[in-house]
C-alpha cells in the first residue's frame, strides 16, 4: 500500500492491543531486574516495512552524533526529517489509545507523552557503536515531569545474534543482568525507568559494515512519582559492569605508574578513536 494510504489507515485502535495489554501486564510486573516486556510483531507488517523503508541512512540527514566512551550513536528528534508513515506512527504512539495501552501494561496511571522527543526519536548505531549501561535522566528539562516509561521499537531485519546489540537490563549495583533483548525487526520493548533501572547495549556492535541497529525511542512521563522511587533530579547516570570496572582499574594504574610520555600517547589515541562527526551528504 502507498505511504499515503498507510498514514490514513493506521490508527492505534485494533482490539488486539487491548488483549496484548491484558496478557502482558502480569509478565511486565514480573520482569527482572525491573519491570519490562517485549512484544514481537507489534505493528502491522506493512506499516513496519514502510517505516523501515523511510528510515534515513547515516549520511542522508544531519544526525546528532554522540561519539564518546559511553555512547557512540546517531539520534534525530526532528520530525520534519521523518517520512510520512514514520510521522504518523509517532503521532499514534503519542495518542490517548496508546497511552491507555501503556498504562494497562505498566500499571502506571496518567502517563504523559513528550512530542518534543527529548532524547528520543530515531536512533541508529553503526558497527563498533555502543551505549554503556546507564539510568536515564529522570526529569524533563522543559516540562519538569517525571520520566517513568521507555519504549523502543526495533527495525532490524535479518538481525543475527552474533551481531550483538542486545538491550541489556541490569540491577542497581550492576552485579546481575536480568534480561537481554535482541533488537529484531518489529519488536517493541517497554520498561520502567527509575534511578536504578540500568540498561544499554554496552558491547561494540558487530554487524556488517552495511548494516546498522535502527530503533524508534519514545519516553513517557507523569506529574510526580511514588515516594519510594524519588532520588532527586539527575541527568543520565552511567555505570560500569564488573568486567569494565576491572579494566578501569588497570587504566587508572597506567595513569599512576606509566611514564608520562606513554600515558599522554595512550590518552591521545583513545581520544582520537572516540572523536569525529557525521556530515550530511551533499
Amino acid at each position: 500500500m502507498p505511504a499515503k494510504g498507510l498514514t490514513q489507515r493506521f490508527i492505534f485502535d485494533d482490539p488486539k492491543y487491548a488483549a496484548l495489554a491484558t496478557e502482558g501486564a502480569v509478565k511486565y510486573k514480573q520482569g527482572s531486574p525491573f519491570p519490562h516486556i517485549a512484544f514481537d510483531n507489534f505493528l502491522p507488517e506493512d506499516v513496519a516495512d514502510a517505516v523501515l523503508k523511510e528510515f534515513p541512512q547515516p549520511g542522508d540527514i544531519d544526525w546528532h552524533n554522540y561519539n564518546r566512551q559511553t555512547e557512540i550513536k546517531l539520534v534525530c528528534a526532528d520530525e520534519a526529517k521523518f517520512g510520512p508513515v514514520t510521522r504518523n506512527l509517532f503521532y499514534q504512539l503519542h495518542s490517548l489509545p496508546f497511552l491507555r495501552f501503556l498504562e494497562r501494561v505498566t500499571g502506571i496511571p496518567n502517563l504523559i507523552p513528550d512530542p518534543a522527543l527529548r532524547g528520543g526519536g530515531l536512533h541508529q548505531i553503526r558497527r563498533g557503536g555502543l551505549l554503556k549501561l546507564h539510568a536515564d535522566f529522570n526529569h524533563h528539562d522543559a516540562t519538569f515531569l517525571d520520566r517513568r516509561v521507555n519504549i523502543l521499537l526495533y527495525l532490524n531485519k535479518d538481525w543475527k545474534e552474533e551481531y550483538g546489540g542486545y538491550l541489556e537490563l541490569w540491577n542497581k549495583d550492576t552485579s546481575f543482568c536480568g534480561d537481554k533483548i535482541l533488537p529484531v525487526f518489529n519488536r517493541l520493548a517497554i520498561f520502567s525507568t527509575t534511578s536504578e533501572s540500568f540498561h544499554g547495549h554496552p558491547d561494540p556492535l558487530n554487524c556488517p559494515e552495511d548494516m546498522t541497529r535502527k530503533s524508534l525511542a519514545l519516553y513517557f512521563y507523569t506529574n510526580g512519582r511514588p515516594k519510594g522511587e524519588a532520588d532527586g533530579i539527575h541527568t543520565t547516570i552511567f555505570k560500569a559492569r564488573p568486567t569494565e570496572e576491572f579494566k578501569g582499574v588497570f587504566w587508572r594504574m597506567g595513569q599512576d605508574f606509566a611514564p608520562p610520555i606513554l600515558w599522554r600517547t595512550a590518552r591521545r589515541m583513545r581520544e582520537r578513536f572516540f572523536s569525529g562527526t557525521i556530515q550530511k551528504r551533499g
